[in-house]
């Protein structure tokens, strides 16, 4: 094959690839619940979006994938900006921090995250300086906005080594970021700093936080009440224990996806988080 001939398909593969890239969000819509005061979800594909939006202007918890900012933007626009002010990062991953070099490009936006997430997201090829947060912190930081304080909160090796939740004590409201996948397996990114003793203790202190009448932003999965995050730990826990029985009793992770996991935990599966990636997430 010639020179000519490998950079055409180099060309076409590119070209194609950047077709199924943006096929994959061509039909994704950006779904807007009000949640009591200034708070709302948008959700679309990828993580569930924090939105505080009044006087102050816009502040967004999380921004999902790049292709899907210029839709966000407008479903923000209409609750009264479509440039926030400030964005922040539950945690490094690209499903919530894929729009952050698109805002901060195009909307000015300011990026806030712990401090792993920035060097996590310095050590991604694929991730360019727009795409990192400028405002950093260890253990937390409160932001007064629209009326309402907004305490973010570190919590350590639960879901990576950079996990922030957002506490809105006013209207009662928690958006945990990934440490909570409302009705699913949880991915526990046990290659970046997570854990799965360190996601049950986030998620109790969490739970500790809230009550009857707490709205709950998971990072994945509908709106959520204390009692679903109630039965999301008791799942981890039962399934842990499972796990660590057969564990302790010589059995090889193989033969306990063989076995497999109680029936009613089926309906947790999906096609990230298996029940066999679930397993050998456990073991």
């Amino acid at each position: 094959m010639s020179l000519r001939q490998q950079f055409v398909v180099t060309l076409v593969s590119i070209v194609s690839f950047a077709a199924v890239a943006t096929d994959r969000f061509a039909g994704t819509e950006i779904k807007d619940t009000s949640l009591g005061g200034s708070i709302h979800m948008l959700s679309g594909q990828g993580g569930n979006i924090g939105v505080s939006a009044g006087e102050d202007g816009i502040l967004i918890i999380d921004d999902q994938y790049e292709p899907l900012a210029e839709k966000i933007a407008a479903t923000l626009s209409k609750l009264g900006s479509d440039a926030p002010r400030f964005i922040i990062n539950t945690h490094f991953h690209g499903d919530h921090t894929g729009g952050n070099s698109w805002f901060h490009t195009h909307k000015n936006s300011t990026i806030m995250a712990h401090e792993n997430v920035r060097v996590r997201l310095l050590s991604d090829e694929k991730a360019d300086d727009a795409a990192l947060p400028v405002v950093t912190y260890q253990d937390g930081i409160k932001i007064h906005f629209n009326d309402e304080t907004l305490e973010i909160i570190h919590l350590p090796n639960g879901h990576t080594d950079g996990d922030s939740v957002v506490w809105i004590k006013e209207p009662n409201i928690l958006h945990t970021g990934d440490l909570f996948f409302n009705g699913l397996f949880p991915f526990i990114d046990l290659q970046s700093g997570g854990s799965v003793d360190g996601y049950i203790q986030s998620v109790k202190t969490l739970l500790a936080k809230t009550n009857d009448t707490t709205k709950i932003i998971p990072g994945h999965g509908p709106m959520a009440t204390k009692a679903d995050y109630e039965k999301f730990l008791g799942m981890i826990e039962e399934t842990k224990a499972f796990v660590e029985k057969h564990k302790a009793d010589g059995k090889t992770v193989e033969d306990i996806v063989a076995t497999g996991l109680d029936d009613k935990w089926k309906s947790w599966h999906w096609s990230f988080i298996t029940e066999e990636r679930w397993i050998k997430t456990l073991y």
